[in-house]
This record gives structure tokens, C-alpha cells and sequence, in this order.
């Protein structure tokens, strides 16, 4: 089930809403029980979520919960014996990852083995079932995991309720997609929380704004950009490879940051807060940028518990011994890992590895000498009094990277990658008909619209509007009526068509 589908928006949500509030009113005097209810009510829900269309995946999760809850209460009862919690850890980690590993890269695995053994032949040719990937592993795995971890670490608590912390794994709004929520950010939220009318309002908003970058931009666009990405990549016209490439850029950004949008939404209107995932990530001058504003919560994930475990940017020198290069190839090497792991957690393909390679390369390349360049640069136009050049030419590197990214990203495989990028600087044939031929006026202005949402123009005009007599008021206003009218036709579309793709089931 997904949160842009008629089932979810008429009769799932509605239900759960109406069970959940109608409950935290009757049981409003007797905070313990409404909590305890108001819990069940949301674990049964996104259980039910989660099981829709496949069942027997709930058993995975079940047991994820039941494994990561003896592993927390392990870790609390060892408390002064760290040996003991250092070996608990381990094992918690390794069931977490193998759990990973079996369902997302056991097939990949297994082929490259046939491969490089049979080269061409039978000989070793053996029949293994294929695993079919559980919906969200990738994300409620990465949360699970920062539980124990922040235990260990002492930042959390281990919990005693199994139900809160099933509620905490299996909650709905962020399952299947993030983002990816930290126990310690929930940990107050799942033992106490109150009804907040000012909360649901903004969370409704939330929810309306994210359903229309779904529908009305990113599955407009989409239309256009599988057309284009199932042609022959070898043979395709500059600008439509281009179209394409930019396609797919808006389809992914809108889809994901509006999923994240919906998430936020829907936690507020249940009593949580969850942290922002995308910060107009189009508008950064630097790849560095660009992961500080993209996916925020797997990009600080990686952070606190990867690259700083590894040693970060930490000096790597004896006392008294100077800086020097050995010390900065450890952390790119740490930064190697950090970006390998990445890729591979992003899918078991040899596209998505490169994709994480790739911008391995872009940010060793921005820490080792771009970066200094780049200042070198802005400083030069800057007694000039000519900044905006330097920042042009900051953002077309940006931008050109990552949409390169997004082509790799999105290949079949690496052949298909390959010759899309080349055909994108296929000077020769630039092909202005052809890509014309792929546009209709609907498409065309999803293209338009999903270009200039990309950019903070929607925050810029509430400041603008807050600074006038009853500003917040009139803001108030228009959010409503915008958020109306965005639902409606949201809803319009989605009746009219069955075109309805999700990008990040495969993760």
C-alpha cells in the first residue's frame, strides 16, 4: 500500500484516524490507558499496512522486532560488563546485516559466482530460488539498528514495552521509505504524547503538499521518462537523452521528498515529530552541498554510524609526527567505505555501485583540490564585486553531476548507463524534434513546475506575506486553501489514471 493510492487516502487513513482519535477522546482522562490504546492502534495499522499484498513479510519484521528487543534488553542487563555488551553488539549487528544480505544481495551474489565459474557454459550451472525483496528492509533495518547501536552507546535506553518498540520499527507513516527516524528522536513520543490541533493542521498541509509533488509532478513526469530510458540508449538524440536525464532528476526528487513530505504529515497528525529529509538539495554549489541537503537522515545515518566509527576525519599520527598524506588517504579511505556501502545499500546492482563510487570520486576531487579552487575562485570575482559568475559556475558543476548521477542510477545496468551518457554529449545530433515529440502540454508543464518548486520560492513567498500587517494570518489562509485544492485535484488525477509508480520499492 502506498500513501498516493485511492485505498490509503479513502479508507485506510480515514479508518485509522477515526479509531485514533476517537479513542484519545474517550480515554483523554486516563493518560496511561489512552497511550497504551492509542500505541495499539497504530502498531495493528501499520501492521496491516505492511502486510497489504504480502503477507507473509510481516513474519520478517516480527521477527526483527522480537531479535532486536532481546538484543536491547541483553545490553541493559550486561550493563557493567562491556566484553559481554562489545560481543552482544556484534551479534546484534550481524543478524541485522545478514537479515539484509539474504533478502537484498544473496541473488546478486550467487550470480556473480555462476558467472565467473561458468564463463558461458553450464558446467556449474545449479537452480537457486530467486528471494524476493521485502518492501522498506533497507530502511526499517538501518532504524533497528540505530536502536541497539545508540543503546550500546548508551544515548538510549533499552525498551521494556516490545509494543513501543514494534510501533517504533513497523510505524506506517515512515516504513516503507523513511525517513529513516532514530529511536532516540521518538523515544518520548511513543511513552507520552498529546493531542495537538495546531500539529494535525500542519501535518494535513504537510500531507497535501507531498501527495501533489507525487502525483501531479513526479508521476507526470515520469511518463515521459520511461519512454525515454527504454529506448536505445546508444542511439538517442542529445536533447532527448538530456530530457530524459533532467526527467528523471525532477521524478525522483519529487517523488521521494514528497513521500517525505507525506511521512512528516502524517506523524504530526499522530503526535510525532520527525526530522526534515530534503532541503532543496537542486540549489547546492558542491556535491558535498548536495548530500547535506539529499536524504538527509541515510546521509547522517552514514555519518554517525560509519564514517566517524571509522575515525572520520580524525588525524591518524604518532605524537609530534606532522600532518601528511598517509593521513589524509585514510580518510578518503574511510570516505571510500562510507560511499561503497552506500551505493551497495541502495540496490544489488553494479549501476548502483558505481553510483556510489562516482560520487566517492566528486567529493575526494572537492576535498583534495575543487574545493580550494573554488574559493580561489569566489575570492578572485569578489574583489571584482562580481560574485554571481563564480556561483553560476559552482551550481552548473553541481547540477551536471548529479543529474549524470541520477542517469547511473536509474540504468538497467552499466552498458545501458554508459551509452545513455554518451548520448547526452552526442554534439553531433542535437535532435530539437525529437524531443518536442516526447513532450505534451501536461508534461511539459509538470516539467516546468517540478524546475521551479526545486528551488525555495514557496519559503521565500511566506516570509514575504509574514512580514505584512496579519501576516501569519493571511499565511494560515492560503495554506489551507492551497492545501484544498492541491488534495482535489491530486485526487483527480489519481482516479483518472492507474499510472501510479513508486521509486523506492525496490529499496
Amino acid at each position: 500500500m502506498v500513501f498516493s493510492s485511492t485505498i490509503f487516502l479513502f479508507i485506510f487513513l480515514p479508518v485509522v484516524l477515526l479509531l485514533y482519535y476517537g479513542f484519545n477522546l474517550i480515554l483523554r482522562k486516563h493518560n496511561r490507558a489512552r497511550i497504551a490504546v492509542l500505541n495499539g492502534i497504530l502498531l495493528v495499522a501499520s501492521l496491516v499496512f505492511y502486510a497489504w499484498g504480502e503477507p507473509h513479510n510481516i513474519l520478517i519484521m516480527i521477527a526483527s522486532i522480537l531479535c532486536n528487543f532481546l538484543f536491547g534488553k541483553l545490553l541493559g542487563y550486561f550493563d557493567a560488563r562491556e566484553k559481554v555488551r562489545k560481543a552482544i553488539l556484534i551479534v546484534s549487528i550481524l543478524f541485522n546485516v545478514g537479515m539484509l544480505f539474504a533478502f537484498k544481495y544473496l541473488n546478486f551474489i550467487t550470480d556473480i559466482i555462476f558467472d565467473l565459474f561458468n564463463h558461458g557454459t553450464n558446467l556449474f550451472a545449479i537452480s537457486v530460488g530467486r528471494i524476493a525483496l521485502p518492501i522498506g528492509i533497507s530502511f526499517f533495518t538501518f532504524q533497528i539498528m540505530s536502536y541497539t547501536i545508540d543503546v550500546y552507546r548508551r544515548k538510549a535506553k533499552p525498551q521494556n514495552n516490545i509494543f513501543r518498540l514494534g510501533l517504533y520499527i513497523a510505524l506506517f507513516p515512515q516504513l516503507i521509505a523513511g525517513p529513516i527516524v532514530r529511536y532516540v528522536d521518538v523515544d518520548n513520543a511513543l511513552a507520552d504524547r498529546s493531542f495537538d490541533v495546531e500539529k494535525v493542521y500542519k501535518g494535513l498541509c504537510r500531507f497535501c503538499l507531498g501527495l501533489a509533488k507525487k502525483v501531479l509532478i513526479s508521476n507526470t513526469v515520469a511518463q515521459v521518462v520511461d519512454k525515454i530510458f527504454e529506448m536505445p540508449a546508444g542511439n538517442l538524440p542529445m536533447a532527448t537523452a538530456w530530457l530524459g536525464a533532467i526527467g528523471y532528476t525532477l521524478q525522483i526528487y519529487f517523488d521521494f521528498s514528497g513521500y517525505s513530505d507525506m511521512a512528516i504529515g502524517l506523524g504530526h497528525m499522530f503526535g510525532f515529530d520527525f526530522l526534515e529529509n530534503f532541503n532543496y538539495p537542486y540549489i547546492s554549489k558542491s556535491v558535498k552541498e548536495f548530500w547535506r541537503r539529499w536524504h538527509i537522515s541515510l546521509s547522517s545515518w552514514f555519518r554517525d554510524y560509519l564514517y566517524i566509527p571509522l575515525g572520520g576525519n580524525r588525524r591518524y599520527r604518532k605524537p609530534g609526527e606532522p600532518d601528511n598524506t598517509r593521513n589524509k588517504v585514510r580518510t578518503q579511505f574511510n570516505i571510500f567505505i562510507v560511499w561503497l556501502t552506500t551505493g551497495i545499500w541502495h540496490g544489488a546492482s553494479f549501476n548502483f555501485i558505481t553510483w556510489g563510487l562516482f560520487y566517492w570520486v566528486l567529493l575526494t576531487a572537492e576535498n583534495m583540490f575543487l574545493g580550494k579552487w573554488f574559493e580561489k575562485f569566489e575570492t578572485t570575482f569578489r574583489k571584482w564585486h562580481i560574485q554571481f559568475i563564480p556561483i553560476v559556475i559552482q551550481h552548473l558543476y553541481t547540477v551536471v553531476a548529479f543529474v549524470i548521477g541520477w542517469v547511473i542510477f536509474n540504468s538497467s545496468d552499466m552498458s545501458q548507463a554508459v551509452h545513455f551518457i554518451g548520448s547526452m554529449f552526442k554534439f553531433g545530433h542535437f535532435g530539437w524534434a525529437e524531443m518536442q515529440a516526447q513532450l505534451t502540454n501536461t508534461t511539459t508543464l509538470a516539467f516546468i513546475l517540478g524546475i521551479v518548486f526545486s528551488i525555495p520560492i514557496v519559503p521565500w513567498v511566506r516570509e514575504k506575506i509574514a512580514k505584512l500587517k496579519n501576516g501569519d494570518v493571511i499565511n494560515t489562509a492560503l495554506g489551507s486553501v492551497l492545501s484544498m485544492v492541491l488534495l482535489i485535484v491530486s485526487v483527480i488525477f489519481l482516479t483518472g489514471s492507474d499510472y501510479n509508480p513508486f521509486i523506492y520499492w525496490r529499496f
